[in-house]
């Protein structure tokens, strides 16, 4: 899995997306895009990559398409209309954009000549992404885990969730 950080300005979501697909289509591999104002780290991503698959290989994947199954994991949420909060939108956005399978060096070169460099993973929004995971101050007063690992018990509570 290799992630790419930086930004983006789009002016159009589908042409991205459809972009995105080609690229991924081209070279075999998975390519996902998220606002990375919504990823916490790089093991959230990694997590929910893993619980993806190992669902998909069960037979009980939620969604047709892997990337689609990733981002749904990565936003702990079911429902795709939801969980593309967390994916990319119209205007200049943070992104991280992960690759996955097939030949991952020609996709994420790919994807780089669409990103302007910038650091991106692990510049979160706390407040967006404490509301967007429904973390409460409670919560976090009640625990020493970060906000990271109750967003990656999120993630992982989403097969519990049937």
């Amino acid at each position: 899995m290799e992630l790419l950080e930086g930004t983006v300005t789009i002016e159009d979501v589908d042409s991205f997306v459809s972009t995105l697909d080609r690229i991924g289509s081209e070279h075999g591999s998975t390519v996902q895009a998220f606002d990375a104002r919504y990823v916490t780290s790089r093991r959230h991503l990694e997590r929910a990559v893993e619980l993806a698959d190992r669902e998909r290989s069960r037979g009980e994947g939620i969604a047709r398409d892997r990337g689609v199954e990733i981002l749904l994991y990565a936003a702990g949420r079911r429902q795709i209309d939801r969980a593309l909060e967390m994916g990319v939108g119209e205007g200049r956005t943070p992104v991280v954009v992960l690759v996955d399978g097939g030949d991952e060096s020609a996709a994420a070169g790919a994807v780089s000549e669409l990103l302007s460099p910038a650091s991106t993973l692990g510049a979160y929004d706390e407040a967006a992404v404490r509301e967007f995971f429904d973390v409460s101050a409670e919560e976090l007063a009640a625990t020493d885990a970060t906000l990271d690992d109750l967003v990656r018990e999120r993630v992982a509570l989403l097969v519990v969730e049937r």
